[in-house]
């Protein structure tokens, strides 16, 4: 029998849940044509100065080791044939070999490097992007989906990984030897040199034309990615509710729609890419080829020789296929820009918090006194509709409050406000006399345990989940709070008792089991407040009346608030307070209240099936 059903959170907007995704879609302009997300991991890369020391001088050494070669081949073709000199030859084609040696230790140094540095950039940063998350205000998580927030951990992290690892080593190295291959080419021939650079704007161009195209593609294939991989990750998790209701087709045809727009997004970007390396490339060599014609000439003039022409053709190869491999990796690393912007969206959310010099500490020991005062609130996905509307109540410490009323009349918003989830828009709420928004979150619900109605359970082992609050708890603690909750018994049933690995969710217990497993999990956190959402609500009557013993054990000494909808819970409150659109609307006991002939009567007559005037007995269960 029940009071009255949980309150929902109120309707969020469409506009509302448009989330990141549409925030990714109306990115400013200027992130959209810069790599300015990706300089934005240099600062990163401090944390780690040896490797990227290392890093930065095996791939300083791989190029120079490339830039002596054609060195090496000039000296060769004027000297070692002219000379007929066998010796000679000999020691150039060891010295070769040397050179191959040098430049195979470096570009495995320089991949060992720069992938070392790539994965543990990465790592670190989802590590940063995770725990900011995890400390975002519930407003987000209301307008987000937490599939796409998990697609960019897990899909953008990796496509900055594979920028960071292989195309920022082969850009890195491809300017270095672009660079160092046209200084060559001057000192080789300057004539021929300044025909040579006469071409880049040519080839320079494109790139910064179809490079926006790329980019702006990039982050609309990845954000096409992000829908699917969000949908397909809501529909896991609701598995079995597809199911029952027969719904595979429908979510195989979303889903699919979904893919295939992800992978004509993808392909657009692709092609793109393709059509940019392929002017870049053909502009290059077409340029070479047209300077080299000049130099042939030369040597044809006796103004330069065989070997000089051979070096500039080597260099020119160089700078030639460097070049136009930047003008690929500039695609890649479009992709990375957009896909390290994404997860900077998330960094750059404000979690709320103020700064520390501006909270104030609970008063030690915490006594647990709770007043509201004319407290106002509507959610922020839907600010027109007021959910609290001057609400007002006080709660001595150690006394069991039951909020009772219709659903929607804001019971659960009380919990969440006291938990500091979300900031009320007007009115205070204290905590022992203390402003709940002026102590620091973590020291808030430290001293706050609650037992929800959608219990969650992670996929670890019981031991876990019940010490989850308190994660250095003593074995004897966690045996003690499953005893008292009445979980025990079945714990120890499970195949690994306390070490048994849930499923995800918890879905391979019952309900009332995971209710239990909560009930225990507030139990050994031992905190001086307890939120109670309907705690029995999953249990058969014979659960209820052994938990409800625990409870009772539980809420002695403890300030409670309990969202009441079970008899027993009602009755055993020291006060009642019956809410409707956001405020007290009747206060007393269960039997005073019954006398009035208000809101709560007609609950109870409604719900209780108790005829007015007819009190139930006070052990009932």
């Amino acid at each position: 029998m029940m009071i009255a059903p949980h309150d929902r959170q109120a309707a969020i907007s469409p506009e509302a849940t448009a989330g990141i995704g549409k925030e990714s879609e109306n990115a400013s302009p200027s992130r959209n044509r810069t790599l300015a997300p990706l300089f934005s991991l240099l600062p990163r890369l401090r944390r780690h100065r040896s490797l990227s020391v290392c890093a930065l001088l095996a791939l300083t050494s791989a190029a120079l080791i490339s830039l002596a070669l054609p060195m090496a081949v000039r000296r060769m073709v004027d000297h070692g044939f002219n000379q007929a000199d066998s010796a000679f030859i000999n020691r150039y084609f060891l010295m070769l070999i040397a050179l191959a040696v040098a430049l195979a230790i470096a570009s495995a140094a320089r991949y060992y490097f720069v992938t070392t540095l790539g994965e543990r950039l990465v790592a670190d940063l989802r590590l940063e992007v995770f725990q900011h998350i995890i400390r975002l205000p519930a407003a987000f998580f209301d307008r987000n989906r937490s599939g796409e927030i998990a697609s960019r951990l897990v899909a953008d992290a990796t496509q900055i990984k594979s920028a960071i690892s292989l195309t920022a080593s082969v850009a890195l190295r491809n300017s270095m030897l672009c660079l160092g291959a046209l200084a060559m080419m001057f000192v080789t021939s300057p004539s021929l040199s300044a025909i040579a650079l006469g071409a880049i704007p040519l080839v320079v161009a494109p790139l910064v034309v179809f490079g926006r195209s790329v980019r702006k593609k990039s982050r609309i294939a990845q954000d096409a990615l992000a829908e699917a991989s969000a949908y397909a990750s809501e529909i896991i998790a609701a598995s079995r509710t597809v199911q029952a209701f027969n719904g595979e087709d429908a979510a195989r045809q979303r889903y699919g729609r979904d893919v295939e727009l992800s992978f004509d997004r993808t392909v657009a970007a692709s092609r793109a890419r393709a059509l940019l390396t392929a002017i870049a490339i053909a502009l290059v060599f077409v340029s070479v080829v047209g300077v080299l014609w000049l130099g042939a000439h030369q040597v044809l003039a006796g103004t330069l020789s065989a070997g000089g022409l051979s070096q500039f053709l080597i260099y020119s190869v160089i700078a030639a296929g460097s070049l136009g491999s930047l003008s690929e990796v500039w695609g890649e690393l479009s992709q990375a820009a957009g896909a390290a912007g994404r997860l900077f969206e998330l960094l750059n959310e404000k979690t709320c918090e103020r700064q520390p010099q501006a909270y104030f500490p609970l008063r030690t020991p915490v006594q647990g006194g709770i007043e509201m005062c004319d407290v106002r609130f509507s959610y922020p996905g839907a600010p027109e509709k007021e959910i609290l509307s001057g609400l007002s109540f006080r709660v001595s410490p150690g006394e069991t409050v039951a909020l009772v009323g219709p659903s929607g009349s804001g019971k659960s918003t009380v919990l969440s406000l006291l938990l500091g989830f979300y900031e009320n828009q007007a009115g205070s709420i204290s905590i022992d006399g203390r402003e709940v928004g002026l102590i620091p979150p973590q020291a808030l619900r430290k001293e706050i345990a609650i037992v929800p109605q959608d219990v969650t359970m992670f996929a670890a082992s019981v031991y876990d989940n019940i010490a989850f609050g308190r994660p250095d708890a003593l074995g004897e603690d966690v045996t003690a709070a499953s005893i008292r909750a009445q979980a025990h018994d079945f714990v120890t049933k499970l195949p690994n008792g306390y070490n048994t690995v849930l499923g995800e969710r918890g879905l391979t217990l019952s309900g009332g089991q995971r209710q239990r497993l909560a009930i225990a999990r507030a139990m050994l956190k031992n905190a001086p407040i307890l939120l109670l959402d309907e705690a029995t609500a999953s249990l058969d009557a014979e659960n209820e009346a052994l938990v409800q013993r625990g409870l009772e054990e539980l809420m002695q000494a403890r300030t409670t608030i309990v969202i009441a909808h079970r008899l027993a819970t009602v009755l055993k409150a020291d006060r009642i307070l019956v809410m409707d659109k956001g405020q007290i609307v009747e206060e007393g006991t269960h039997a005073t209240l019954m006398r009035q002939g208000g809101l709560y009567t007609r609950l109870a007559e409604l719900q209780f099936k108790i005829p007015a005037g007819i009190e139930p007995a006070q052990d009932a269960a």
